[in-house]
């Protein structure tokens, strides 16, 4: 057989387990897996001490264009994620003009397609004004689904109360996410916020406003009949809460609430601030639970970058927001190697949850007929994360100066070699992800 690539000699992990195998690419998908040392191909990847991973899928990231491209575009953003060794995202609607219509939509595929590094879909902001569209609108193309800003965060998306969250859920028909946090609480407690003292952040953000919020959406997507995806879960006690509700309600964790806690902001201040807060390590422990026991569904660096200037501002004028989809990968990968998670389980939280929960096409498995993408890592080895190797433009990490076992060699896109050894090798040439739901009549 002649194939268009091969990848030769890695351990391959997928939905089968780990093993020495090699994956035979043609016309940008998988065509074989296995033993292929009699076959050819134009070209051949050396993957001998190295694991071959699905394309890892990054769900929530905001790369903060149209309109805010001081702190990122999309160009720079999608850079910095094939640099991690992600192959695909999806990004958030908090925009300017806000991702809430067709066009809006269509604009911002239009200026990822054939530029961005990697492929993507764009979540649309759900508002009491298009409340009866979402229907529609969550089937588009590029349409990653729904999202909805149950409390306030950057930009200007939010539906606080129960019946414009459930006007928005009695339209939908795929899973919608949910940024959950009770806006009413916060705004009873702005007088906790400390002028000057970002630790008083998750004190004013606490952990009962996250699940409050959550117990109610919980109640609302019941009462409507919907799915729904509860985001960047930050607390213990949701954690316990969402177990018993798995039939109606995935949920996301994020890198920094499983590594950082409350002790780092003395180091970090502002850096570490964001929405829903670094919490205490109480809290981190009860995510860490959630990942061992299989209640947290998916991965999502809700990569959200700001300048350092901005985040230079003293506290609460400081912006909530993080860099994070470069470093994704290898902070999970040291945890792997630190084992708190399996790689199977990464691979789990990365690839196959991100197909599995929201109907991607072709995408999060090596599989014949997948789409050829693949995270290519080196599990020993050692390296340091800096800010000198941001790929974003806002050109800082809370990990700088980190060192972590574990690292991204290779990033495969539709059996394109994009990243290797820290460079990217092939021109922006990024496309709509495909959803089953939104392709069926």
């Amino acid at each position: 057989m002649t194939y268009d690539l091969i990848l030769t000699g890695g351990t391959v992990v997928n939905h089968d387990g780990e093993g020495a195998r090699d994956v035979g690419v043609k016309n940008g998908r998988i065509a074989a897996i296995g033993d292929l040392r009699q076959a050819s191909a134009g070209e051949t990847i050396d993957c001998r001490g190295l694991h071959i991973l699905p394309g890892v899928i990054d769900s929530q990231v905001h790369f903060r264009e149209p309109g805010l491209e001081h702190k990122e575009d999309l160009e720079t953003g999608s850079r910095a994620a094939v640099l991690g060794g992600v192959t695909a995202v999806f990004e958030m609607p908090n925009t300017n003009p806000l991702t809430t219509s067709e066009a809006t939509l269509a604009d911002k595929v239009r200026r990822g397609s054939h530029r961005m590094h990697c492929d993507f879909a764009f979540w649309v902001g759900g508002t009491r004004d298009n409340a009866r569209d979402v229907g529609e609108l969550e089937r588009l193309p590029g349409a990653a689904g729904i999202k909805v800003f149950m409390g306030s965060s950057t930009g200007d998306l939010l539906v606080e109360d129960d019946e414009g969250v459930a006007s928005i859920l009695r339209n939908t028909r795929r899973r919608a996410a949910f940024h959950s946090e009770d806006e009413f609480r916060l705004r009873e407690r702005l007088g906790e916020r400390i002028e000057g003292d970002p630790s008083s952040h998750p004190v004013w953000r606490d952990e009962t406003a996250a699940l409050r919020c959550t117990e109610r959406l919980v109640r609302i997507a019941r009462d409507v009949r919907a799915c729904i995806h509860v985001l960047h879960i930050s607390t213990a006690e949701e954690i316990l809460f969402l177990e018993q509700h798995k039939d109606v309600a995935t949920c996301e964790a994020t890198p920094h609430h499983l590594t950082l806690s409350a002790d780092d902001y003395l180091r970090l201040g502002t850096l570490i601030q964001m929405n829903p807060p670094v919490r205490d390590s109480r809290h981190r422990d009860g995510v860490w639970h959630g990942i061992a026991q299989g209640i947290v569904d998916v991965l999502g660096s809700d990569h959200a970058p700001h300048t350092l200037a901005e985040k230079a501002k003293p506290y609460p004028a400081s912006p909530s927001g993080m860099t994070g989809v470069q470093t994704l990968v290898p902070i999970m990968l040291d945890h792997v190697n630190a084992g708190r998670l399996t790689l199977q389980r990464f691979v789990d939280l990365s690839s196959h949850g991100p197909q599995r929960i929201f109907g991607m096409a072709r995408k999060g498995r090596i599989a014949a007929g997948y789409d050829a993408d693949f995270t290519v890592v080196d599990m020993k080895r050692r390296e340091t994360i800096t800010n000198a190797q941001a790929g974003s433009k806002a050109g800082w990490t809370p990990y700088d100066g980190k060192e972590v076992t574990g690292w991204p060699v290779g990033t495969v896109i539709r059996g394109r070699r994009v990243m290797w050894e820290g460079e990217i090798v092939t021109p922006g040439q990024g496309r709509a992800v495909e959803f089953s739901e939104a392709l069926v009549v």
